[in-house]
């Protein structure tokens, strides 16, 4: 999939600011991109997951909001760069979704 037809199906967990019941769970900036990461539960049992990003870049919200559906889903907090990577295998500039991966990646504390 590339990151603009997963962009057009809607981002599920962006959020303009931290949701009440939340706590920041992490926050990392690299030049102009940003992304901060709000838990309901704890790292190992999540209950929901909500995530703030720079609009500015759609590799960066694509691979957070992906992250987050799957931490949802597992009630972890985790992250397999492999199984991103092939998710967006038709995504142009590898290197780049590289670059965000690793961006979420050190959000995430991993």
């Amino acid at each position: 999939m590339r990151v603009g037809e997963y962009l057009e199906k809607g981002l599920k967990y962006a959020v303009e600011e931290k949701p009440e019941g939340y706590s920041e769970f992490g926050k990392c900036t690299s030049g102009c991109h940003s992304v901060s990461f709000f838990l309901k539960g704890s790292p190992q049992r999540v209950e929901d997951i909500k995530f703030k990003a720079t609009k500015r870049c759609k590799k960066l919200l694509a691979v957070a909001d992906f992250v987050a559906e799957r931490i949802k889903e597992k009630g972890k907090v985790y992250l397999d760069e492999e199984e991103i990577l092939k998710f967006f295998s038709e995504e142009k500039e590898q290197d780049k979704l590289r670059d965000r991966i690793q961006i979420v990646k050190n959000a995430l504390g991993l």
